[in-house]
């Protein structure tokens, strides 16, 4: 039996990604973002206001990179959603992680994580039930340590999916099925 309760972010699991920016004097900006998702093939869309100084970097600067959270870093990417860099503007320092320069945008790369989508600046999205920021993708890096035959092998990555009724973090790692496959049995 089903029973109701309070209207919540009721969609599990929500993505833990990193999104990385320059801030206007070069140093690495990141925060933790749970509400983002592809737009199309091409295009990833964040729900993030423009009151984040992440939002502000990336209209600057026209780029960023979101990059998966992995179980082996929660502690980096929770830290990353705690503290806001308008108020402690070496949040990147004090994490503890590197950064390198994207080659294609201008953005950084945060080292430790297993996969960055790098991403060009398509539009900000105000209207009441705009999205926030769009970027259309350029390039995807991925550490080989996390693929099997030229692929990403999501066992390997030990994303992190955060929980918005217990605000948990929860690894994402067993393959359950063959998706447009499994299905198939049912179709008459």
């Amino acid at each position: 039996m089903k029973k109701n309760i309070q209207t919540t972010e009721a969609i599990f699991p929500m993505p833990v990604l990193m999104i990385a920016t320059y801030n206007e004097d070069g140093t690495v900006d990141v925060m933790n973002a749970a509400w983002g998702t592809m737009l199309e093939r091409n295009y990833v869309a964040l729900n993030l206001t423009e009151t984040h100084r992440t939002v502000q970097n990336i209209k600057a600067r026209k780029a960023f990179t979101v990059s998966i959270a992995d179980a082996s870093h929660v502690k980096e990417a929770d830290y990353f959603g705690i503290v806001s860099g308008n108020t402690t503007p070496n949040k990147f320092e004090n994490s503890g992680l590197t950064a390198i320069p994207s080659s294609c945008v201008d953005a950084p790369i945060i080292q430790e994580f297993p996969i960055c989508i790098e991403c060009e600046f398509a539009e900000y999205q105000d209207q009441e039930f705009g999205c926030g920021v769009v970027g259309k993708v350029v390039n995807v890096s991925v550490e080989e340590s996390v693929m099997t035959e030229g692929k990403i092998d999501i066992s390997k990555v030990n994303a992190i999916a955060f929980d918005p009724y217990t605000h948990g973090y929860y690894k994402v790692t067993e393959r359950v099925g063959e998706a447009f496959k499994d299905g198939l049995s049912l179709k008459k």
